[in-house]
């Protein structure tokens, strides 16, 4: 752990405050990344079989098996999926926006997590801009008595800022994918237990009931 502190001190030396932005930012993000992940598994995203049961079953005409599994269930759909069960078709627009109150909450973060994926590399970038500037000018300031050895070793820690920005960036925008995958998935779950609730198998066909795609900024 002391030899892990003491490389960041010592990258946050070289590349000077963007690098201690970048870091500061790095540990803002991480710790946004495993609260959105405890609050995915405390909603049960993903964990819906109990209420895909107790949906089959009302879809069957087996109304008492399904308030039985849904009883059981931990979903955080559960109580929209109850409400359903009491509603009819002309309800599907309310329904559908109680399970957006929902997904909203599960989205809480995803706004924060796309502005570091897309502002670090540039945030990084702008750092190598500075870099290679002060690099020129040193080089200028030593006039005919130039050190080759001078400027490569101001290039490579104006690169440094860059190269953080991006290791910032890449894993943030790969586990952004990764939530709002599960998310687009969550949509479906609910769109279609919604259906088959209001429009059960025997009495009408079911009617696809479909919710408005999640805007990420």
């Amino acid at each position: 752990m002391t030899r892990i502190l003491e490389s960041l001190r010592q990258t946050a030396d070289l590349g000077g405050p963007v690098v201690m932005i970048l870091l500061v930012v790095s540990v803002v993000t991480l710790a946004t990344i495993l609260y959105k992940l405890w609050q995915f598994s405390a909603a049960g995203v993903g964990r819906h079989r109990a209420l895909k049961d107790s949906v089959a079953a009302w879809d069957q005409g087996d109304r008492s098996a399904a308030v039985s599994a849904l009883k059981t269930s931990k979903s955080y759909l559960a109580p929209v999926v109850e409400m359903a069960f009491g509603a009819g078709p002309e309800d599907a627009k309310r329904l559908e926006a109680e399970a957006e109150v929902r997904f909203a909450r599960l989205e809480g973060g995803f706004r924060l997590l796309d502005s570091v994926a897309q502002l670090a590399p540039l945030l990084g970038l702008f750092g190598t801009v500075l870099g290679m500037i002060e690099a020129f000018q040193s080089l200028q300031d030593a006039g005919s008595q130039v050190d080759p050895s001078l400027l490569a070793g101001g290039i490579w820690v104006a690169l440094l800022t860059t190269a953080v920005g991006l290791a910032v960036a890449m894993p943030t925008a790969m586990v952004l994918s990764w939530f709002e995958g599960r998310m687009d998935a969550e949509r479906v779950t609910a769109g279609r237990a919604i259906a088959s609730v209001l429009h059960p198998q025997g009495r009408r066909g079911p009617v696809a009931h479909t919710f408005a795609e999640p805007t990420h900024a």
